[in-house]
C-alpha cells in the first residue's frame, strides 16, 4: 500500500457486529455499544464461488493470500516494525494461506548510477525470505513496491526501473514456478496510461530471458484503484495477469491514519447502502473487466486500519473478499503483522482468519 491522499466520500453510516452469514438486516443499540442507535444493514450475503476461468491469458491461483507489508518495502528492514522471521512463513502456512505478497523495496537498494546495481547483501535477504515462504509451499508475489523517483519522472527513470527487474530476473530464473513478478505496486503520480505501456514492456524484455514464462503482473494508474479496470492498456504476454487494489470507504478503512491528508476523522462505520451500492459497482466494474478482456484480475490489497474495532475490521475483510470471491476474484488481504495487522506475534486478530474468504476453487 502506498500513501495515497483521497477525498472522503460518503455518509457516516453505523454497523452490526460480524455474524456468521451477518442474515440480520438491522442492529440494535446493544449490539453496537453505548452511545448508537439502531439502523439498517445494506449489505447483501454475498457466497464464494468458484474461481473464475480465464478465456485469454492466466489466472493465479491465490488461494487465500496475505501481504507481507511493512516490512522489506520500508526504507530499512525493521523501521516500520518488526523485520520478518523464518517462522513467518510457517505460521502463515498453517493459518490455510496458500499465497504471500511481499512489497519489496528494490530502488532504495539499487546504485542511481549505471548499471544500477542491486545491494548483494539486500538481495541475498530477498532470496533468503523467498526461500522460507517457498519451503512451505507457499505462492509467493515479488512485489516491486516504492520508487519515488521513478513516479516522478518514468523517463528519466525508466532505464534504472527496468535493470533492476532484469538482475531481479536472473536472481529467479530458477525459482519454483509459484513465485511471480509484480512490476510496480500502484502506480501514480507521473507513471500513468500513457507512459506505463512502454515502461512495462521494458521490464518485461529485460526479464524473459530468464524467466521466458514466469506470470507479470501489472496494476494500472491512479493507485490500481477499481476504475483502473475500466482504462489499463495490457501488455502483449501470454503470461501477464491483471491487479487492482480497494480501500473502499476510505473514510473507514483510513480513519485516523496519521499519513492521510486530511486526517479522516475516527469513528467511520461500515456496512450502509451507500457503501452496499459502492461496492456493487465495484464489482460490476470487475465484471465488466473480465467480460471485455476475458482475463480474471486480483485484488492485490484490501483492508482496514487496526485501530477500528476487531468486529467491524472483521466484517469488512469478510464482506469485501466474499464479495469478490462471489465473482470468481481472489484476493489478499493488508496485512500481516506491521500495519493493517490481521496477525499477533502469538495468534490472528479476533476473527480475522474466519473472516477472510476464498474461491471455492483455486485455478
Amino acid at each position: 500500500m502506498g500513501k495515497i491522499v483521497r477525498n472522503a466520500a460518503g455518509a457516516v453510516l453505523l454497523i452490526a457486529n460480524l455474524a456468521a452469514s451477518v442474515p440480520a438486516r438491522a442492529a440494535s443499540a446493544g449490539n453496537m455499544g453505548a452511545g448508537t442507535t439502531s439502523f439498517a444493514y445494506a449489505m447483501p450475503d454475498y457466497v464464494p464461488a468458484a474461481a473464475a476461468t480465464p478465456t485469454r491469458g492466466i489466472a493465479l491461483p491465490l488461494g487465500k493470500c496475505v501481504n507481507m507489508g511493512n516490512m522489506l518495502e520500508s526504507p530499512t528492514e525493521g523501521a516500520w516494525g518488526r523485520p520478518i522471521l523464518d517462522s513467518d512463513a510457517a505460521k502463515i502456512a498453517a493459518a490455510g494461506f496458500r499465497t504471500v505478497r511481499l512489497p519489496v523495496r528494490f530502488s532504495a537498494h539499487a546504485d542511481t548510477v549505471p548499471p544500477y546495481k542491486i545491494d548483494p547483501v539486500f538481495l541475498a535477504r530477498v532470496q533468503h525470505v523467498v526461500g522460507a515462504l517457498s519451503a512451505r509451499d507457499l505462492n509467493v508475489i515479488i512485489d516491486y513496491h516504492f520508487d519515488d523517483a521513478l513516479l516522478a519522472s518514468v523517463s528519466s527513470n525508466a532505464t534504472r526501473f527496468t535493470e533492476i527487474w532484469r538482475q531481479i530476473g536472473m536472481t529467479f530464473a530458477n525459482a519454483p514456478s509459484n513465485i511471480w513478478f509484480e512490476l510496480l505496486n500502484e502506480p501514480n503520480g507521473n507513471a500513468t496510461d500513457a507512459n506505463l505501456p512502454a515502461l512495462w514492456q521494458s521490464a518485461i524484455t529485460a526479464i524473459r530471458p530468464s524467466n521466458p514464462t514466469r506470470p507479470i503482473i501489472v496494476g494500472g494508474q491512479n493507485w490500481s484503484d477499481i476504475n483502473s479496470l475500466s482504462t489499463i492498456q495490457i501488455p502483449d504476454d501470454p503470461n501477464i495477469v491483471v491487479t487492482f487494489h480497494m480501500y473502499l470507504p476510505m473514510a473507514f478503512t483510513h480513519q485516523g491514519a496519521h499519513w492521510m491528508n486530511p486526517i479522516f476523522p475516527i469513528g467511520r462505520h461500515f456496512g450502509g447502502q451507500a457503501d452496499a451500492d459502492e461496492l456493487a459497482m465495484s464489482l460490476r466494474t470487475t465484471k465488466a473487466f473480465m467480460a471485455r478482456t476475458g482475463r480474471v484480475p486480483f485484488l492485490g490489497e484490501y483492508g482496514a486500519i487496526e485501530t477500528i474495532p476487531a468486529k467491524e475490521r472483521a466484517l469488512y475483510y469478510k464482506t469485501i473478499s466474499t464479495a469478490f470471491a462471489s465473482i470468481g476474484v481472489q484476493s489478499c488481504a493488508w496485512s500481516y503483522i506491521n500495519t493493517f495487522s490481521i496477525a499477533t506475534e502469538t495468534s490472528w486478530q479476533p476473527g480475522m482468519l474466519e473472516a477472510i474468504s476464498a474461491t471455492t476453487t483455486i485455478r
